[in-house]
């Protein structure tokens, strides 16, 4: 079944059509979004999240119409995301990062936090716990080191953290924008295996991955969607992809 759909999402700066008329599904399933640069693979997923408000189209959640959504309010109907660039909070611990990615779940208004302040500490003690539960799926050194400010975590692990502070929250779909950028060859091998963990054990959680690596989409993605210019041109599996005429021509010219 489809979690997450858009109906000819368009979006339009100062008359260039950077996405244009893009329709798009997810089920359960992991989806590799790719395509040159300035292709709109970016732009896309920040209509999904509703960083941007599209000029025409629809985004679908769920069946419920989410489009011009605030990003808070998207986060909280249950889509998370991380960025290409680090979007951590450099002067905090670790720990303070993960217990950010809770807040759309938080149930402690202030007056609680006045008046019943041992439900805030309760609150606040099972998000301590599942963000551990969260960082040791993926390193377990992480929990040892979570007092530490993460301008002293190494940078495949801030990659680590930021997804994990997008998955504390439970979240349906997580967007993954570029996540091995700036990782060397093995660190890229170690984030693949870290992002097949995510869909282990029955996770239901669907993910679509923006990636210019591509024995990354093709170790990681059950489909593949492909744009160029803002269009979409082509999808299928990774190996369908790759004899595609449209998409040869996209990246290595006619």
């Amino acid at each position: 079944m489809e979690v997450l759909r858009t109906e000819g999402v368009s979006i339009n700066f100062g008359g260039l059509w950077a996405v244009d008329e893009v329709d798009f599904a997810i089920g359960n399933e992991v989806v590799g979004l790719i395509g040159p640069n300035g292709s709109g693979k970016t732009t896309f997923l920040n209509i999904v999240s509703g960083i941007y408000k599209p000029t025409k189209g629809a985004v679908y959640f769920r069946n419920e119409a989410i489009t011009g959504l605030r990003p808070d309010l998207v986060r909280a109907k249950g889509i998370a995301r991380t960025f290409q660039t680090n979007r951590l909070c450099m002067n905090l611990s670790v720990i303070d990062n993960m217990l950010l990615g809770l807040y759309c779940r938080q149930k402690t208004s202030w007056w609680k936090a006045i008046f019943r302040p041992s439900f805030g500490k309760k609150e606040m003690q099972d998000g301590i716990e599942k963000s551990f539960s969260v960082l040791s799926y993926f390193n377990q050194e992480l929990i040892t080191r979570c007092y530490e400010p993460i301008t002293s975590i190494p940078l495949i692990d801030r990659r680590r953290i930021e997804i994990a502070r997008a998955l504390v929250g439970d979240p349906q779909v997580l967007l993954l924008d570029e996540p091995t950028a700036g990782l060397n060859a093995e660190e890229t091998e170690q984030m693949m295996q870290d992002i097949r963990k995510i869909r282990e054990n029955g996770n239901k959680t669907s993910i679509i991955i923006i990636e210019h690596d591509m024995s990354v989409i093709a170790k990681t993605t059950d489909r593949v969607v492909v744009l160029n210019a803002g269009k979409k041109i082509a999808e299928g599996n990774f190996e369908d992809i790759t004899r595609n005429d449209q998409v040869r021509t996209a990246y290595l010219g006619g």
